[in-house]
């Protein structure tokens, strides 16, 4: 392990600082990729991407950086002590780690990992991105899973959506719904999309970016 003394130089010290200019502006990247791709499925159901898969990239590319991400997260685990097994995929042209329960009942501790509204979950997201920016120098719009909480969150999502939809029909006026993460908000709009006489839209900012529904023109 190495340490920062007095002794470090001004030329390591602005190193470090352009390190994590790096870094943030990686984070800011993928926001806007993340952000783009819902405000396309917002306004027509799809988002375009090259035949390659994200931003164009191989397939073997984007299986890489699920490689580095799932070694990241094997590694948090082993500091954890948490057990869970690790799958490596790529999904509709995106980068996906799944981590699942194990045979020894570890689902429980595995939640931990999830948080609250799935907050921890989206912050080790963001972590396991930075890790594969940090080896191969590109930002990744990796997706990452624990103890299938996306899917379940899906689900709770899409009924959400339906009834938003529902009261907008019923009422005519435009109904805003909570907070939510470019995932969830994504989720919201693929729903919004399948159903006639509504739309959807994104408003705000992070962290209080929202989704409204309301009637079709």
């Amino acid at each position: 392990m190495s340490f920062v003394t007095d002794t470090t130089s001004d030329l390591d010290a602005r190193g470090t600082e352009d390190d994590a200019a790096d870094q943030d502006a990686n984070l800011d990247e993928i926001e806007d990729a993340d952000e783009a791709d819902e405000d396309a499925d917002s306004s027509d159901g799809e988002s375009a991407k090259a035949p390659g898969g994200s931003n164009g990239r191989a397939a073997a590319d984007l299986f890489r950086e699920s490689e580095i991400a799932a070694d990241y997260v094997e590694g948090l685990l082993d500091i954890l002590d948490y057990d869970g097994d690790i799958d490596e995929l790529v999904v509709s042209g995106r980068p996906v780690v799944e981590v699942v329960e194990g045979g020894d009942g570890s689902g429980r501790r595995l939640q931990a990992l999830v948080g609250q509204r799935g907050a921890t979950l989206e912050a080790l997201q963001e972590l396991s991105r930075l890790a594969v920016f940090r080896q191969t120098g590109s930002p990744s719009r990796l997706l990452l899973d624990v103890g299938g909480y996306r899917a379940l969150r899906r689900k709770e999502l899409g009924a959400i959506a339906k009834n938003a939809a529902e009261k907008v029909k019923e009422y005519g006026e435009a109904v805003r719904l909570e907070p939510m993460s470019a995932f969830e908000r994504k989720c919201v709009h693929d729903v919004i999309n399948a159903l006639p006489g509504v739309e959807s839209e994104s408003e705000g900012v992070e962290p209080a970016r929202r989704i409204v529904v309301r009637p079709v023109a």
